[in-house]
């Protein structure tokens, strides 16, 4: 039996958070945006749009705003999450903190990243601190702006059991926003925050000046280097091959608006990641994820090339034409 979904709150106001606010607020649904900053909310509140995250798309006069997780999360059925893993488990608590029960409400995260602490996915955290509450992820090919303009895109929702993306399916789905279903929760999860690390890999390519022939054939190693993780975690291999694999990795390593490609690209052209990140409004999920993957690569012994240089770049401080060369001098082998 299908719950019915009438009240959403999306946590987290920035680019994706509001980009899925205003597209279920256009399905009239009744959506509530959370964010965490009072004086934010109330300048969102005057100007209709979010001109730091999203700018020059309106936000339809049904949306409403707020800064309160207590008034929030008690009316909603479904709770989307949009925090920046970086940020996640603060915001988880305060969620515990409001003492709603939350076993008949939907938690769908749509965060792409993996905590540089416990190493664990945005789902696992969010029953470690709210409990076994019904949960599901939604990862795919979707720049925020394109989706927010209408752009016909897709998408994939995974639960286990599979009745809670079904449900989600028919709240999410559009003429412009294709909504598929998965029951592999973990095999999405780490599709949507590896293929951030890569994206970097690629922007540092754009930035040394290579071509097409490099930044396809990284991508083509990151995908498989994202699969052997993804199986060693207990995913199913095949997911990787879909829209939270292949699909986001393609358009977040290719897309001029994808903000981990760009960084890798400043990178590149020879800025320190200090200063990249100083000058940004925007996270780059992949710059923390690429220290987690890192260590969690260390940890199972698994070979993990691509991440490794990136991590080596950002971390150590690694010259990027030293990481591409010790990519390529790697010992030959079968593909």
């Amino acid at each position: 039996m299908r719950q019915t979904i009438k009240n959403i709150s999306v946590i987290g106001d920035g680019g994706w958070g509001t980009t899925l606010a205003i597209h279920l607020a256009h399905k009239k649904y009744a959506v509530t945006l959370w964010g965490p900053f009072p004086d934010y909310i109330q300048l969102l509140k005057e100007q209709r749009e979010n001109i730091k995250f999203l700018p020059e798309i309106p936000m339809p006069d049904n949306l409403n705003l707020s800064d309160d997780l207590s008034a929030v999360i008690p009316s909603a059925e479904l709770i989307v999450f949009a925090i920046p893993s970086k940020y996640a488990l603060k915001v988880l608590n305060q969620i515990q903190n409001t003492r709603v029960d939350l076993d008949k409400k939907i938690f769908l995260s749509v965060t792409k990243g993996i905590d540089v602490h416990s190493l664990q996915t945005l789902s696992r955290m969010a029953k470690d601190v709210l409990g076994p509450l019904p949960i599901a992820v939604l990862s795919g090919p979707t720049i925020a702006m394109e989706v927010a303009r209408g752009i016909p895109s897709s998408a994939v929702i995974a639960s286990n059991p599979v009745s809670i993306a079904k449900n989600l399916q028919h709240v999410f789905h559009s003429t412009c926003l294709r909504i598929y279903t998965n029951t592999d929760v973990k095999g999405v999860e780490i599709g949507g925050s590896l293929k951030n690390i890569m994206a970097l890999a690629c922007g540092v390519c754009d930035g040394l000046g290579f071509g097409t022939n490099t930044k396809s054939a990284l991508l083509t190693r990151s995908l498989a280097e994202m699969a052997r993780l993804g199986k060693a975690l207990g995913a199913q291999q095949k997911t990787f091959s879909g829209l939270s694999g292949l699909g986001d990795l393609v358009t977040t390593c290719f897309s001029p608006h994808s903000r981990n490609r760009s960084v890798g690209e400043r990178i590149g052209k020879g800025e320190k990641i200090k200063d990249i990140l100083r000058s940004m409004e925007m996270v780059a999920e992949g710059v923390d994820t690429a220290k987690s993957v890192y260590q969690l690569s260390q940890q199972l012994n698994i070979s993990m090339p691509v991440t490794e240089q990136v991590y080596k770049i950002i971390y150590q401080n690694k010259s990027p034409h030293q990481a591409v060369s010790d990519l390529m001098t790697r010992k030959v082998k079968a593909e």
